[in-house]
C-alpha cells in the first residue's frame, strides 16, 4: 500500500485532473428533475396534459384556500387527477417510453371509474367501508389498490411497492405466524375496504400530500420558472465557487437551499448534481467523491428548514406539534450537517491541492447580491411559518410573492405563459410524492388494522431492557432497514409508524423521537447497500453505485451522530431558553469540524492511524453534551494542532505535501 493512502490521501490512479476552465458557465443547466423520467409527448395528447396539469395546479389551490371540500373526497380528487397525469407521463416500462400504450389508458379509465365511485357513494362508503361493505365496495377497492401499487412502481421503482405487498401479505398470514407476528386475520372484503380508505390510502400521508406537498412544489416551480431557482445556483458560485474544490462547496450549498423543497433525495442529486458533478470532475475531483458529495448535499436539503422536504408535515400531523416549533427545532442540526459536510469536502480539496474557478468565469459577487431580492419568497415563507400563520396561507402567500418578486426585472418577470408553465410543472413533479404517499398510506393502513406498529414497539423495549440508549440504537438501525429504498416521505411515515411510539413508551419526548427517527429515515439515502441518492449521483458521474454509496457514509457520518445529542441535549433542538443551546452548539460545531479532520484523515497536515483514532474520540468528546468530556476534546484537538503544526507540518513541507487547511 503507497504511503500516501497510508496517510488518507486518494491514490494517483483514482484522481481526476484539474483541468484549465476557460468556459463560462452556464447557469440554464439548472433545471428540475421530478419529470426528467416523464414521456416527451407531443401534438393534442401534450395540450391535453397541459390543461389537464394547469387545471389540476388551480383545483388544490382552490380548495385549500378558498372552498374546501370534505376531506376523503378532495383527497379522492387528489389521487385522481395526478394519478391521470401519471398513468400518462411515466412510461410502465422503458419499450413504452415514446408513447403511451393501450394498457395506460384502460389504467386511466379504471381510475376515473374507481374515483367516481367513491364520489358517487360517499355518503354510504363513510358508514359501511371497511366495517359492512358491499360486494362491489370490495371490487373497486381491490382495483383501487392495484392501480396504487403500479403507479407508486411507475413512480419511484420496485422497493415501495414490495414493502407494501410485504405488509399485504402480513395480513392474511398472520392468523399462521407464531409469537407478536400472530393476528386473527381478517376477511378479503373487510381489508381491502379498510385500507383503500381514510385509515389506508388516504390516511395522513396522502391528507399531507393533497393539504401541504402540492402547495410547496407548486411554489417550487414557480421558482424555478421564475428563475430565481438558478439564482440559488448562482448566488452559491458567487460566494464559494472561487474557494478550493469550489464547485463541491457550491453543490452543498445549492442542495440545502434547493433540497428542502425537494422531496426526495434522489431527485434533488439529480436536479442539481447534472449541473454540479460534472464541474467538480473539471476541477480535478473524483467522480466517485463528486457523486458522493452531491448525495450528501442532496439528503441534507431533507433536513434543512423550513420545508425540510415535506417530512416536517406529515411530522407535525403525527405529533401535534406547531409547524414553527418544529422549523425552529430544525436549524442546528442542520447546521452541524452541512458544517460537516463543507469541511469535508475542503479538506479533499487540500489533499489533491485543487482550486475553484477563475473568479472571471463565475458571476459577479455584487451584481449577484443586488438580485438578492430573489430570496424574499423563500423569507416570507419563512416568517409566515415562524409567526404562526397557517400553512396553506404561508404557502399560497409564497407562491404569489415569487410572481410579484418576478416582475422587479424584465429578464425574471413571469407574464401568463409563464405562469401557466408553473402550474403545469407544479402538478407533474407532483405525481410522485403523491404516489409515494398513497403506498405509504397501505403500509400505514396494514400497522394500523393488525397492531403491528405497537408489537414491535415492545420488542423494543423488551430487548432494550429499561435501557434508553439502547432503544435508540435498535431504532436507528429499523429506521434505516426501513428506509432503504424509500423517498424520504414515505420513509419517515413507516418509520414513525414502527419505531416512534416505543421511544415514547419509554419516556423519551415526541419531539426527540421522532427527530430522531426523521433523522435515521433521511440518510437511509446514502446508507449502503441501498443507497437511492449515491445510485442517482454515481449515475451522473460514471461511478461505482456501491463505492459511491460508502463514500456517501463516509461524508455524512456527522448524520449519524448529531441525531443522538437530540436526546443528550434537547436543547439543541431549541427547546427551552434558546441561550442554553449556545455552549453545546459551539462544542458541536467544533466536533464535527474533528469528526470531519478524522474522518478524512488530515489535521493541518496527514494522519497516521493512531492519531486519526485519538482524533476522532476528542471529536465525539466534543459533540457530547458534557462539559468535562468537551473540555477534555478540545485540549486534545489543541496538542494534536500543536503536534502537527511543530513535526508533521515540517515533515509534510519538506516532501512537498500541502501542510493544513487554512
Amino acid at each position: 500500500m503507497s504511503q500516501d493512502k497510508k496517510n488518507g490521501q486518494v491514490e494517483p490512479q483514482e484522481q481526476s485532473k484539474p483541468t484549465k476552465i476557460t468556459d463560462k458557465i452556464d447557469f440554464d443547466q439548472v433545471e428540475s428533475v421530478e419529470a426528467s423520467g416523464h414521456r416527451q409527448l407531443s401534438g393534442w395528447l401534450a395540450r391535453f396534459v397541459a390543461v389537464w396539469a394547469i387545471f389540476t395546479a388551480v383545483f388544490h389551490i382552490g380548495v385549500l384556500v378558498f372552498h374546501p371540500v370534505d376531506p376523503w373526497l378532495f383527497r379522492n380528487y387528489h389521487l385522481v387527477l395526478l394519478g391521470v397525469l401519471g398513468f400518462i407521463l411515466i412510461p410502465g416500462k422503458d419499450k413504452g417510453r415514446d408513447r403511451v400504450h393501450w394498457l395506460d389508458w384502460v389504467f386511466v379509465v379504471l381510475l376515473l371509474i374507481v374515483g367516481g365511485y367513491i364520489y358517487y357513494h360517499f355518503e354510504a362508503l363513510i358508514w359501511r367501508a371497511g366495517v359492512v361493505p358491499t360486494t362491489m365496495d370490495f371490487y373497486i377497492a381491490l382495483i383501487g389498490i392495484i392501480l396504487v401499487l403500479e403507479l407508486v412502481r411507475r413512480a419511484s421503482g420496485y422497493a415501495l411497492p414490495s414493502l407494501c405487498l410485504v405488509f399485504i401479505a402480513y395480513a392474511f398470514l398472520g392468523p399462521y405466524l407464531p409469537g407478536i407476528l400472530h393476528h386473527r386475520g381478517y376477511s378479503l372484503e373487510r381489508f381491502f375496504t379498510y385500507i383503500y380508505g381514510l385509515d389506508g390510502v388516504f390516511s395522513v400521508p396522502l391528507a399531507i400530500s393533497s393539504k401541504y406537498i402540492i402547495l410547496f412544489i407548486i411554489f417550487g416551480a414557480f421558482l424555478q420558472v421564475s428563475g430565481v431557482g438558478r439564482y440559488f445556483v448562482k448566488w452559491a458560485f458567487a460566494v464559494s465557487g472561487h474557494a478550493r474544490g469550489g464547485p463541491a462547496k457550491v453543490a452543498v450549498i445549492a442542495s440545502a437551499l434547493m433540497g428542502t423543497m425537494n422531496g426526495t433525495s434522489a431527485g434533488n442529486a439529480v436536479a442539481t448534481g447534472s449541473f454540479t458533478i460534472p464541474l467538480m470532475r473539471k476541477v480535478g475531483y473524483t467522480p466517485r467523491f463528486a457523486a458522493a458529495t452531491e448525495a450528501v448535499a442532496s439528503t441534507g436539503g431533507q433536513i434543512m428548514p423550513p420545508v425540510m422536504g415535506a417530512g416536517i408535515f406529515i411530522m407535525a400531523e403525527l405529533t401535534g406539534i406547531p409547524f414553527q416549533h418544529l422549523i425552529l427545532a430544525g436549524i442546528i442540526p442542520a447546521l452541524l450537517y452541512f458544517i460537516s459536510v463543507y469541511y469535508m469536502v475542503d479538506l479533499e480539496a487540500v489533499k489533491l491541492r485543487l482550486v475553484g474557478f477563475p473568479r472571471e468565469m463565475l458571476p459577479g459577487f455584487w451584481a449577484v447580491m443586488k438580485q438578492g431580492y430573489l430570496f424574499l419568497p423563500v423569507l416570507v415563507l419563512f416568517m409566515m411559518l415562524l409567526l404562526g400563520f397557517s400553512v396553506v396561507m404561508a404557502g399560497f402567500v409564497a407562491i404569489v410573492s415569487s410572481l410579484v418578486v418576478s416582475w422587479f426585472k424584465c429578464s425574471t418577470a413571469m407574464g401568463p405563459s409563464k405562469v401557466l408553465l408553473a402550474l403545469e410543472t407544479g402538478a407533474k413533479n407532483a405525481i410522485q410524492l403523491m404516489a409515494v404517499c398513497a403506498g405509504a398510506g397501505i403500509i400505514m393502513g396494514v400497522i394500523a388494522l393488525t397492531g403491528v406498529g405497537m408489537k414491535f414497539s415492545a420488542v423494543i423495549l423488551s430487548i432494550a431492557g429499561g435501557s434508553e440508549l439502547l432503544a435508540l440504537v435498535f431504532a436507528m438501525g429499523i429506521a434505516i432497514i426501513l428506509g432503504m429504498g424509500l423517498p424520504t416521505t414515505a420513509a419517515y411515515a413507516v418509520a414513525a409508524s414502527v419505531v416512534a411510539p416505543g421511544l415514547i413508551q419509554m419516556g423519551i419526548q415526541p419531539l426527540v423521537a421522532h427527530f430522531f427517527v426523521f433523522y435515521f429515515a433521511c440518510v437511509s439515502a446514502i446508507t449502503p447497500p441501498v443507497a437511492l441518492a449515491s445510485y442517482a449521483a454515481s449515475g451522473i458521474s460514471g461511478s461505482d453505485p456501491m463505492k459511491t454509496a460508502v463514500t456517501s457514509f463516509r461524508l455524512g457520518i456527522a448524520a449519524y451522530i448529531v441525531p443522538f445529542m437530540f436526546f443528550y441535549a434537547p436543547e439543541m433542538l431549541l427547546q427551552g431558553e434558546a441561550v442554553d443551546a449556545i455552549l453545546p452548539f459551539v462544542t458541536a460545531v467544533i466536533g464535527v469540524i474533528g469528526l470531519a479532520c478524522a474522518v478524512q484523515r488530515f489535521y493541518f497536515g496527514s494522519l497516521s492511524a493512531p492519531l486519526t483514532v485519538l482524533l476522532f474520540v476528542a471529536a465525539i468528546s466534543l459533540i457530547l453534551p458534557d462539559l468535562y468530556l468537551s473540555a477534555a476534546g478540545l485540549g486534545v484537538m489543541v496538542l494534536l494542532l500543536l503536534y502537527q503544526k511543530l513535526y508533521r507540518g515540517r515533515r509534510d513541507r519538506a516532501s512537498g505535501a500541502p501542510a493544513g487547511a487554512s
